[in-house]
């Protein structure tokens, strides 16, 4: 019998040594020859879908009003009670619920969904998030189960897409306090250099026991209940000592509530129960959570078991991105050391506000482009170090800047294409944020005022894109799917109960025409970077900005694709761009194979429609140009020396 059903067929392993037989040299689901070829969609699993949008009515974003009910005893809408729903309950999404979506995202023309943490929370606290983990061998049953894992993974991977799960090997959920007398409490404590004495478990509900009697109480697997798992070195600052020192305070120091692991007590107990889902669920690689707090040497030895287990299952690039926080010097540091146990870090740092302000056409274009420097962030012009980086635009927690999506002060519902274009053409690989495609941004400006903590708070940048009118109860009642009247659902733009799965919205028709020519033309993956100066009004050839046309071009062999963004948000834009001269002689044509105004809005007729050409001219100096006229605000324009071919125009 498969390792899968005899994993399903039997309760959850209580120790990962004693109770698990991994497999190897199996035939499971083969990673993709390149990730730069995917396109990933991280969304929350709690709050993006809980399968039952049929029963609820389209959001009409014309009509928010509307969608504001009154509360139960019949009193106004309130501002307040939308915001304690969105802090810390449970919205009702669920593993089912991301499976009933998959027709939308592969439409939207992601191939890989990044799913928030799974693993058993909890069950006394409302860590929706799943970033405090109980039992790292069970799923949540908020969620589901094991065989929805399973089922989700596999219908996925019929459909073309693959999955990437979210892990933990730092620090453990809240299933421990320390002892009574610890200085600064029993919860978190100061931090100390050296350890503190062990307190008690938690049980069901959060009280402290004498001993583990069952699955509510502690951590599991059993290899986790061993006090010498945890630094126990109280709660410190997360960015406190130098990253290459791995007995760094922002190393040891607990997660507010969570609890530190102490990598070499705990190291290869994680790795199996990582391996162990793996090969149950046959996902196709981690995202790995807070891996700056873990020291070099443990994240290279952690990785690189999971990478020699994935490869003997036949995923010989089982995919591993790290989010490390501390910006883009941090990044690189993990990047550096881990080389080929570490496929790419998350661009959460520096490079996303400022992908965010150059897309807005309120940053100059050399701020985003110079990044791929080598004098500055080591990634240069070749299209082999595209691979390194996940290209970032909105998150769930924005650990630099404000903490507001791209669309919350965006000039249009449509802006947020131009950035994600952006992610698309330039070098990396993209990831779209659950809610970019509906330019989810909470309320209206006019309702902000009622919003505590508004761009300062992680609760605004994850709205229940399925609508529920109510959430779940707080707590253990939560378990049972009860809902609660007395608060409204988390909905999107500050409503309850209307959905925004809208195939039809103008950011989403845009996102997907863009994510179609990028599958279309290796070009747009594979090929080296140049930002291409601009002439305005006859003047020189320059890259001018904030908010005039932002071009570049991704060259592969003699193919060119020219990529240009209107910078402004507001305004129409055009200028002179200058291309290849030695792959685009004079008077030869360059063709549109994008016009994202045009996939907004497939009836209107503008400038520079699909398959139309332009004239590549010369310029006094003999430079290579073609001329883009009237292109309209935020929207995007990609031209092709070799425009893909008619079916019919391939020789036999």
């Amino acid at each position: 019998m498969p390792f899968v059903d005899q994993a399903l067929n039997r309760p959850r392993p209580d120790s990962i040594r004693r109770n698990v037989k991994l497999p190897r040299r199996q035939a499971y689901f083969p990673s993709p020859t390149d990730w730069r070829d995917q396109v990933l969609y991280f969304l929350l699993v709690d709050r993006f879908s809980d399968g039952a949008e049929a029963t609820r009515p389209l959001l009409d974003r014309h009509q928010l009003a509307a969608a504001r009910p009154a509360q139960s005893n019949g009193q106004p809408w309130r501002w307040d009670l939308w915001a304690a729903s969105g802090a810390d309950r449970w919205q009702g999404g669920t593993l089912s619920g991301v499976r009933s979506q998959l027709t939308y995202l592969k439409r939207l023309g992601v191939t890989a969904l990044w799913l928030s943490p799974v693993f058993k929370q909890r069950g006394h606290l409302d860590s929706y998030h799943g970033y405090g983990v109980q039992d790292f061998l069970d799923i949540d049953p908020r969620f589901g189960n094991r065989a929805d894992l399973v089922a989700l993974v596999a219908e996925a991977h019929q459909a073309g897409l693959r999955v990437i799960l979210d892990i933990i090997f730092n620090h453990s959920g809240s299933n421990w306090v320390y002892p009574e007398g610890t200085p600064g409490g029993t919860s978190t404590p100061h931090y100390t250099q050296g350890r503190y004495a062990f307190g008690a478990w938690l049980g069901d509900q959060g009280q402290t026991v004498g001993a583990i009697a069952g699955p509510e109480d502690g951590a599991w697997p059993s290899e986790l209940q061993a006090p010498e798992c945890y630094t126990r070195a109280g709660s410190g600052s997360l960015g406190a000592g130098d990253i290459n020192d791995p007995f760094a305070e922002h190393k040891r120091s607990d997660f507010i509530t969570l609890r530190d692991f102490d990598q070499n007590t705990v190291l290869g107990d994680l790795a199996q129960c990582y391996k162990y889902w793996i090969a149950l669920s046959d996902c196709d690689g981690f995202r790995i959570d807070t891996l700056k707090h873990v020291s070099l040497e443990d994240a290279r030895n952690f990785c690189g078991a999971i990478k020699e287990f994935a490869s003997n299952l036949g995923k010989d690039d089982f995919f591993l991105v790290g989010e490390v926080a501390g910006g883009d010097y941090s990044q690189d540091r993990y990047l550096d050391v881990l080389d080929r146990n570490l496929n790419a870090a998350l661009d959460i740092g520096e490079m996303r506000p400022t992908l965010n302000g150059v897309a807005k056409g309120l940053v100059h274009p050399h701020a985003y482009f110079d990044g791929f420097n080598p004098a500055s962030a080591g990634m240069g012009s070749h299209r082999n170090l595209g691979n390194r980086h996940v290209s970032i635009l909105d998150d769930h927690d924005h650990v630099f800047g404000q903490k507001l999506r791209f669309s919350s002060e965006a000039a249009s519902p449509q802006q947020i294409a131009a950035g994600v274009a952006m992610q698309a053409f330039t070098l990396g690989i993209p990831c779209i944020y659950y809610g970019t495609e509906q330019s989810l941004a909470g309320p209206e400006p006019a309702e902000r005022f009622w919003l505590p903590e508004w761009k300062g708070s992680d609760r605004y940048l994850r709205e229940a894109m399925f609508g529920p009118a109510h959430p779940l109860r707080s707590g253990r009642a939560g378990l049972e799917s009860a809902l609660d009247p007395d608060l409204p659902g988390f909905g999107p733009f500050g409503t309850a109960g209307q959905h925004c799965f809208d195939e039809q919205g103008p950011a989403f028709t845009r996102i997907a025409a863009i994510n179609a020519v990028r599958a279309q033309y290796p070009c747009l993956r594979h090929g080296r970077q140049y930002l291409r100066p601009i002439s305005l009004f006859g003047r020189a050839f320059d890259v001018y900005g904030p908010g005039e046309l932002i071009a570049w071009s991704r060259i592969l062999d003699d193919e060119e694709l020219l990529c240009v963004v209107n910078g402004h948000g507001t305004d129409a834009r055009g200028a002179d761009v200058l291309v290849d001269a030695s792959l685009s002689p004079s008077g030869s044509l360059l063709q549109v194979v994008l016009n994202t105004a045009q996939a907004g809005c497939p009836l209107a007729s503008g400038a520079h429609p699909v398959g139309s050409s332009l004239v590549v001219k010369r310029s006094s100096g003999g430079m290579a140009f073609v001329e883009i006229r009237n292109l309209p605000p935020s929207e995007v324009l990609v031209l092709a020396n070799h425009p893909q071919p008619d079916p019919g125009d391939v020789l036999p």
